[in-house]
């Protein structure tokens, strides 16, 4: 029974882990609460706080829980429900109860995405957040944020202009709107997706309680994007997560002198994913949603307005204003002039013998053996890392760089080609 689900899920001193060692061992969270002492021999080595919690059999708490949500029109979603997210399901420590405020998208048909970034990013970081949310949304992913603000709020605002499916994952109960002034944020991502937690209604927003939902965050998507964050940052912990998890990493290339960039800049250097565009996290994964995703540059006119930049931006690290100039009034043209521009050259010098090497920005001994085996027609990573006597955890750094330096390309499924 649901109540017996709740139950399992409150239970304290227990941890995730321990709930699913409890699944694994009984057929499910009603055989767990009926199990006695001899059934439970086999978890002698719980802490004493856990084996005293399991033998509390109250169901007081966990009805009320029940009632609540039936009151703010919260669903529960078990781990062995058929709706429960396979991706998330299959990470090391699942929550073994869902909350849920609007309509779950169909999450293991579709690409999901999930965007990450600092509380207190730049204008640039503001903007480019939400250009990437639409895009990503428009490509045909769903898209995964914290709810926070700052990067998280502006990539949801640019998915929901697309018109297309959200999560928000939240650090508190799902009744419960934390910042308060996205409360019209909230409102728009339960209509349209929907709002998910693992703590029951009414948790308030705890700072112990968003180091936990970012495992969900994680591992509800495919892959995960960092815009823009800081060495010491929330979204670094939901990046490792997904690294762990076995997911992929991208992150906006920043700033170099911009400390609100250098952890995120940091991850480049480790093997991330440079990235530009939501085309270029979405078409990575065309060969496993064959159908569901399309190819949607429409985006460039997606970016932060004035008044959301107002609301996210510290005043220092807001742009100045431009002092207002008279127009300079053009200067006509004579006939000499025109005479004058006629013997330009219109047509560029051909550079087509010019040595491919000459035009190249200087490799290192790495990169030069990478490059040499991507011209042989090596295109695949795992088999770069085969063949390229390079340690497997350098090679996906020095693609990245050979990207940036604009030597390679990335290409979908995992292969790379020489930049034409």
């Amino acid at each position: 029974m649901l109540v017996h689900w709740i139950w399992l899920a409150i239970r304290t001193g227990l941890g995730d882990r321990g709930r699913m060692l409890l699944l694994q061992h009984f057929s499910g969270a009603e055989d767990v609460y009926f199990a006695d002492e001899a059934a439970m021999a086999p978890f002698a080595a719980f802490s004493p706080e856990a084996q005293a919690s399991l033998r509390d059999k109250s169901l007081h708490a966990a009805e009320k829980i029940l009632s609540d949500c039936k009151n703010a029109d919260i669903h529960v979603l078990t781990w062995q429900d058929a709706a429960y997210p396979r991706r998330l399901k299959n990470i090391a420590d699942p929550p073994v109860v869902l909350y849920y405020k609007g309509r779950l998208p169909e999450v293991d048909a579709l690409p999901v995405i999930s965007v990450v970034g600092t509380r207190k990013a730049s204008a640039y970081g503001l903007t480019i957040s939400k250009r990437l949310g639409y895009e990503l949304a428009s490509c045909g992913a769903v898209v995964v944020s914290g709810m926070a603000s700052g990067a998280d709020t502006m990539a949801m605002r640019g998915a929901l202009s697309a018109g297309e499916p959200v999560i928000g994952v939240l650090g508190c109960g799902a009744d419960v709107v934390y910042p308060f002034s996205n409360h019209a944020l909230y409102r728009d991502a339960q209509r349209q997706g929907c709002l998910l937690t693992e703590f029951p209604p009414g948790t308030p927003p705890i700072g112990s309680n968003f180091p936990r939902r970012n495992r969900i965050i994680s591992g509800l998507a495919c892959g995960v994007l960092v815009v823009e964050a800081p060495e010491r940052s929330g979204a670094l912990i939901t990046a490792k997560q997904a690294a762990d998890q076995g997911r992929n990493v991208f992150v906006v290339p920043g700033n170099i002198d911009v400390s609100t960039c250098k952890g995120s800049n940091a991850l480049l250097r480790d093997g991330a994913l440079a990235v530009s565009s939501g085309w270029d996290i979405v078409s990575e994964y065309e060969y496993l949603f064959p159908g569901k995703i399309r190819k949607n540059t429409a985006s460039s006119r997606q970016s932060a307005y004035l008044d959301e930049v107002d609301q996210m931006v510290p005043p220092q690290d807001k742009p100045l204003p431009k002092v207002a100039q008279k127009p300079k009034t053009p200067k006509k043209k004579s006939v000499a002039d025109s005479f004058e521009r006629k013997k330009e050259i219109d047509k560029p010098l051909s550079t087509a013998y010019i040595d491919a090497e000459e035009k190249l920005p200087p490799l290192d001994e790495q990169e030069q053996r990478i490059v040499a085996l991507i011209r042989k027609g090596v295109t695949l990573v795992d088999d770069l890392m085969a063949q390229s006597e390079v340690p497997s955890g350098q090679v996906l750094g020095i693609l990245t760089m050979l990207e940036i330096k604009g030597v390679v390309t990335r290409l979908p499924g995992k292969r790379v080609a020489m930049k034409k």
